[in-house]
């Protein structure tokens, strides 16, 4: 027993270490459906960084990171803004791409109000890369409100991963 341990954990690390690629994207969350991957942001796990991947590479679609709110707002928290940046280098080095900016909210509150809130959501995150130089002709907005929840759990980590904007390439 006093061997078998560190021969476990050693064989495991050997193995993982076989199967581990370069990814368009590192994230330390996880991610349940392609291109919706865990970022940071207020109440979110993990990070995840954007490499400059082009559009015609060996992956089936770029993933540009989400942004995260706060319950309840629209504002932009440093690491959305830090998260819009990498995506508006991407997309600035990609000129062919159009972007569509989906806004999602929570479950809490009323159909409508979510609605009003996801469009909010869109629009900072648009607004904030046509300050930063990518132009207003290539991003359009979307709200889901929140009928298209990341997380179906009902606790404040779920509803953390709904309130989001998600970035979507054509």
């Amino acid at each position: 027993m006093k061997y078998t341990l560190p021969g476990i954990i050693g064989a495991a690390m050997i193995i993982l270490a076989g199967c581990s690629s370069k990814s368009a994207v590192s994230t330390s969350g996880e991610a349940s459906d392609a291109g919706y991957a865990a970022g940071a942001g207020a109440g979110a796990p993990g990070a995840v960084t954007v490499e400059n991947v082009p559009v015609d590479s060996a992956v089936a679609a770029p993933v540009l990171g989400d942004i995260f709110f706060d319950f309840d707002s629209s504002a932009l928290s440093a690491e959305a803004q830090q998260q819009l940046k990498q995506n508006a280098s991407w997309i600035e080095k990609n000129p062919q791409v159009s972007v569509t900016i989906q806004g999602h909210c929570d479950e809490r509150g009323t159909d409508e109000y979510n609605m009003a809130l996801g469009e909010r959501r869109a629009v900072a995150a648009r607004d904030y890369l046509t300050t930063i130089g990518v132009g207003d002709s290539r991003l359009s907005t979307i709200s889901f409100g929140e009928e298209m929840p990341f997380d179906s759990g009902h606790n404040e980590e779920a509803w953390a991963k709904n309130r989001r904007d998600h970035f979507i390439t054509k």
